[in-house]
């Protein structure tokens, strides 16, 4: 299998597919690959001739230096999952920071408008900037036809589209289903941080996001956020900090129901942020 770690060379190979008239699929990660990117890498080689999955842990996208300096870093075996797990058509893009951001290794600032003003925009300051620099210098690198990225980071995923749209960039951005553990734990890098004991734990926030999918409809939102709150002050390990329901397409409050709604939740399982959602209606 392929592994570029320079853009001119990996320019060079996706120009010559190109002009082979072949499209190409982008899956961008931050590796410690799990099922998750491999369901989102079978997702583009059914749409794509050539998938370029890019591993680079991006340091703008962190307003919390000690969970950059946690974050799982598994480079060899994630190349190997990939060769071992995925079609010969996968290629590899792990650049240095220096490869992506030369020697000023900073975010540039976006106008998302109200979707970045939510939730892990709220609570993550300057999070939202760090995605659209580190997206944006990657979609200009590998230049793909489609690019796919996990439903789990929902907002981050109309975060992605907004810029596609600011930017006029030529690609076409598909959010891909949550895939999750037996327990119903939403797949992330960061599981790799939880014990085993911690792990099944955290199956309590699938548990309550089914559970404001049930009683949406049959009570009022503030009945709804009042009972998970409830839930988390209960719960021993586990510690809440933001459930919201919010529309599908703007992140805006509730309103009304013939709208689409989401339940988006972040919590801690110790010293390990993990985010999730589920749609409601």
């Amino acid at each position: 299998m392929l592994v570029f770690k320079e853009k001119s060379a990996l320019r060079d190979y996706l120009s010559a597919q190109k002009k082979a008239n072949k499209t190409i699929g982008f899956v961008p990660t931050m590796g410690a690959l799990h099922d998750g990117h491999l369901s989102l890498i079978e997702f583009a080689k059914n749409a794509c001739d050539i998938v370029v999955v890019s591993i680079f842990v991006n340091p703008t996208q962190f307003n919390n230096q000690e969970d950059l300096e946690k974050y799982p870093r598994t480079l060899d075996n994630d190349i190997q999952l990939i060769e071992k797990k995925t079609a010969k058509n996968s290629i590899v893009f792990a650049p240095s920071a220096q490869e992506v951001y030369g020697e000023n290794v900073s975010s540039s600032h976006f106008n998302f408008g109200p979707v970045a003003s939510f939730m892990e925009g709220k609570y993550r300051n300057g999070h939202f900037d760090g995605v659209g620099t580190i997206v944006k210098k990657l979609f200009e690198m590998v230049e793909p036809d489609k690019a796919f990225f996990g439903e789990k980071d929902f907002q981050q995923l109309l975060i992605i589209k907004k810029l596609v749209e600011l930017t006029n960039l030529p690609v076409e951005v598909i959010g891909c289903e949550i895939n999750r553990e037996k327990c119903g734990l939403a797949r992330s890098s960061r599981n790799a941080l939880l014990s085993k004991e911690d792990r099944l734990e955290s199956a309590f926030i699938y548990e309550i996001l089914q559970q404001a999918k049930a009683d949406f409809g049959t009570k009022s939102v503030i009945e709804i956020e009042e009972d998970i709150k409830t839930a988390f002050q209960q719960h021993p390990v586990l510690k809440l900090e933001y459930f919201e329901i919010a529309n599908a397409k703007t992140l805006a409050p509730f309103s009304s129901q013939k709208e689409k709604y989401r339940a988006f939740i972040a919590a801690y399982v110790k010293n390990v942020r993990l985010i999730d959602n589920i749609a409601l209606n």
